[in-house]
């Protein structure tokens, strides 16, 4: 008989705190071009603060979090401060305009976002604002076009009128005890819903993905084993975090093996990609087909160490056999998997060696 993955029948918290036990000082979130790097106890401290600034803001057992960003410090603490007081936090996806943000914010019942600034060509801010002008004039009432939308939270320290930054939303945790969170989170169970992603699939509006703990977690464990993970092993991340890439075999992974998380830019960037697997010395990297041909043509490949790397995953898309055979032999992935799977699925329904 074939026994069950130690995760299984756990929480995301209740997965957080065993690593926090295991491996308090061992690096768990590097973000080099931040200069932010945090411990496991330091990452718990950060995770049980915005715990308590969501109950501050009111947010109840199952309610609908929306994060509407790129990848920041602040969506991982996020991922598992929802999780730690049993939110649900909805992924939406950085590229959206103002019909898909409408659409998804209706949808999914979404009663908080928390968004960043801007990125690129987007101005969140004056996106939201032209979808919810009441924002813009910080009136109380509600939004018109979007009625369960009630708090915004900005990730950054710019904000609109009408909305918290992070500073102010991080504040509000000084009311309110730790007993609190403890207590909120002795009700979370592991099949309760944990996260809803969006998946365009074939046809008509995306659709919203019901995730459990433990669909994620069982799936997050396999993954990790099929790399051969463990605490001493570095991720260096570039795929995002609203996508089940980034926040299941990517961050949440990291957790349940202890293994360092390394987010080299809140978008993918080959250069920084490159800079951060030699700087940090990564052990594994992440990425669809396409960003291991930036990384691999970018005229500066010659010049990083990427002797570190043993394991990764390339996944998203077909993955060429000549491609393969690059990355294996010119970034050194010697144990570099494929991945298939579909959101639905949590994601990964079956893994090459």
């Amino acid at each position: 008989m074939v026994s069950s993955p130690w995760v299984d029948g756990l929480t995301f918290a209740e997965v957080l705190r065993r690593t926090v036990e295991r491996w308090p000082q061992r690096e768990a979130l590097v973000f080099p071009q931040l200069g932010f790097r945090c411990t496991w106890q330091q990452f718990a401290e950060e995770v049980h603060r915005a715990a308590r600034a969501l109950l501050g803001l009111g947010v109840q057992h199952q309610e609908h979090v929306g994060i509407w960003a790129t990848n920041w410090p602040q969506w991982v603490i996020l991922q598992f401060a929802t999780a730690t007081i049993g939110a649900v936090l909805v992924n939406i996806n950085p590229a959206y305009r103002l019909h898909e943000l409408e659409y998804v914010l209706n949808q999914a019942d979404i009663t908080t976002l928390f968004l960043t600034d801007r990125h690129k060509q987007s101005d969140y801010f004056a996106i939201l604002c032209e979808l919810c002008p009441e924002l813009a004039g910080g009136s109380p009432q509600p939004c018109v076009r979007c009625p369960h939308l009630r708090r915004v939270i900005s990730i950054q320290t710019a904000k609109t009128p009408g909305m918290l930054n992070w500073q102010e939303f991080s504040a509000l945790a000084e009311n309110v005890p730790m007993s609190a969170v403890l207590q909120r989170a002795s009700f979370v169970r592991p099949h309760d819903v944990v996260n809803i992603q969006y998946t365009s699939g074939t046809t008509g509006f995306p659709k919203g993905a019901m995730l459990t703990h433990r669909n994620l977690l069982m799936n997050a464990y396999y993954v990790g084993e099929r790399l051969a993970f463990g605490e001493q092993d570095r991720l260096c991340i570039p795929v995002p975090f609203y996508h089940c890439f980034g926040c299941v075999m990517g961050t949440l992974m990291c957790v349940i093996y202890g293994a360092t998380m390394v987010v080299p830019a809140e978008s993918f960037d080959p250069l920084a990609t490159l800079q951060a697997i030699h700087q940090e010395r990564c052990t594994a990297v992440y990425g669809v087909p396409t960003m291991f041909l930036s990384e691999l043509n970018h005229p500066r490949f010659g010049d990083f160490d990427l002797s570190s790397l043993r394991t990764g995953i390339m996944a998203g898309s077909p993955c060429p056999i000549e491609l393969m055979k690059q990355v294996v032999e010119k970034m050194g992935c010697r144990d570099i998997t494929i991945a298939y799977g579909l959101t639905e699925a949590s994601p990964v329904i079956t893994q090459t060696r």
